[in-house]
């Protein structure tokens, strides 16, 4: 797949984007006519006409001399990459399923192995065109008049409004990647290895360009190094009958072509396939290999939901429901063994992924929140006062007492200098009878005792203090008054939490 449709082709997308705004009745909640979704957790049904995004769906241009990339806003990262790897480049950070798009890691956060270089999707983007609450096209910077949109826009999850465009920066990638697989006999050890490689770049005199893990028990867990190389040479293949996370247990070295190293995760959904039956040989030799791929889980699981039939099955059987735990969470480096450790002493779900983050070091930082107390323009006026409650300052919106006021990306705030591990689950717990997400509450909790974040992409039970002290409420509450005055679109709050 290699989709590149050109400006004239995104004119045309952005003029039905902006018709179908205008269809949709005064009042009405305003979002996306879109089929699919990388969102795991249950929504209201929209009863009014959504935005038509269908034109916007492809790479707009590649600069290779600039190493950057215009893309429209629906593009998923399998159309981005099919086009950047022409050229020799790739996103700086590709999250790991192909079907996520580059508007939806902006607004809704991504990771992946070189993020520990690199940071988060959104730290690379430079411009950003957003649909506003208010119908406006505006075009948001790191400085400049709607600088507090750039900034406020990751994590913000399509509240403040719809990416239309974006210009990312990209970077020069090599064929292939030459992989160490290195094995730890406990969580420790690995947090102290992953440390030292986060922090020197390199491991035994050896660069080190993609970084993660995977923890199978307290006992068995690895680190995952891969380097990139223009050495040729025999190359492994996981989108058929051999199975990626397996192979880290059965090889400590390995090599893929690029390609399929940014989309090794992909065929089994990390290892979520085996739920479906495809790790079973005898299933997955029949299974068609096109259907091997995360979207078309993704459709199994909507259908789960839809009609309970996982709850249904285990009814037969005389078992209880399962209670969804499918998250992502991030916790300092240092506390990344003490939360492991808890976590597989009191929740039944393995392997589980790990993947090191830190900010990008010299990238955006605040000083393009530049507005006076009390004032915030009207992105139409470009000018003018609107008193506002709660902070006065978007820079001292910080998310808890003491905090650095300066930290970049108010709605997900994560320190600069300090190194983060991402650690991911997905799988499901017996419902604890009479405390619906019992398991998740306690994630919830473990996670803010150590200092911790959680992605809002699955479902969350936090009371409205507490998640507007961890996810910039009050600077939250500035951003949606100046960019969706008539609360066209959804609450943050109301959509992570309420699952309106």
């Amino acid at each position: 797949m290699k989709r590149e449709m050109g400006p004239e082709a995104f004119s045309e997308g952005v003029r039905a984007l902006l018709a179908s705004y205008r269809a949709i009745p005064p009042g009405a909640t305003v979002r996306l006519a879109k089929k699919t979704s990388n969102l795991f957790r249950k929504r209201a049904e929209n009863p009014n006409p959504g935005l038509d995004v269908s034109g916007l769906g492809g790479v707009i241009s590649v600069d290779p001399a600039a190493r950057t990339a215009d893309v429209a806003g629906m593009c998923t990262y399998e159309e981005l990459v099919a086009v950047t790897l022409r050229y020799g480049l790739a996103p700086k950070v590709v999250p790991q399923l192909k079907t996520i798009t580059l508007g939806g890691a902006v607004t809704g956060l991504g990771i992946e192995s070189t993020s520990f270089r690199n940071g988060l999707p959104h730290e690379s983007v430079t411009e950003i065109d957003v649909l506003t609450g208010s119908g406006d096209i505006i075009t948001a910077t790191p400085t400049g008049e709607y600088a507090d949109l750039f900034y406020g826009f990751p994590n913000s999850y399509g509240t403040l409004g719809y990416s239309v465009r974006l210009r990312i920066e990209l970077e020069s990638v090599a064929p292939y990647v030459a992989l160490r697989h290195i094995r730890f006999g406990s969580i420790a050890e690995l947090q102290a290895a992953m440390d030292h490689i986060v922090t020197d770049g390199s491991h035994d005199g050896e660069r080190v360009d993609y970084l993660d893990g995977v923890v199978f028990s307290a006992a068995e867990s690895y680190l995952t190094l891969g380097r990139q190389t223009d050495e040729p040479g025999p190359v492994s293949d996981y989108t058929g009958m051999d199975i990626f996370y397996r192979s880290i247990q059965e090889r400590e070295t390995d090599r893929l072509t690029i390609s399929d190293y940014l989309w090794r995760w992909d065929t089994d959904w990390f290892w979520c396939s085996r739920a479906f039956g495809a790790q079973n040989p005898k299933v997955r030799r029949w299974w068609p290999k096109r259907l091997l791929r995360s979207s078309f889980y993704w459709k199994l699981i909507a259908y789960d939901h839809r009609w309970n039939i996982g709850d249904k099955l285990n009814a037969r059987k005389g078992l209880p429901p399962s209670e969804r735990v499918v998250q992502d969470i991030e916790v300092p480096i240092e506390n990344t063994a003490a939360y492991v450790e808890w976590f597989l002493e009191n929740v039944p779900i393995e392997p589980i992924w790990l993947c090191p983050l830190r900010l990008r070091s010299g990238g955006p930082s605040c000083s393009g929140l530049t507005t006076e107390p009390g004032e915030l323009a009207s992105p139409r006026e470009g000018g003018g006062k609107n008193t506002t409650s709660g902070p006065q300052d978007p820079r001292s919106a910080s998310p808890r007492a003491g905090a650095d006021k300066h930290r970049q990306w108010p709605l997900y705030p994560l320190a600069p200098n300090r190194t983060y591990v991402n650690v991911g689950f997905w799988s499901g717990v017996p419902v604890t009878p009479g405390d619906p997400g019992h398991t998740n509450k306690l994630i919830e909790r473990k996670v803010s005792e150590l200092d911790g974040h959680k992605s809002l992409y699955s479902e969350s039970f936090y009371d409205r203090d507490e998640f507007n002290d961890l996810y910039g409420g009050g600077h939250y509450e500035l951003l949606k008054k100046r960019y969706d005055p008539d609360g066209r679109l959804l609450d943050l709050y109301a959509k992570a939490v309420k699952r309106q």
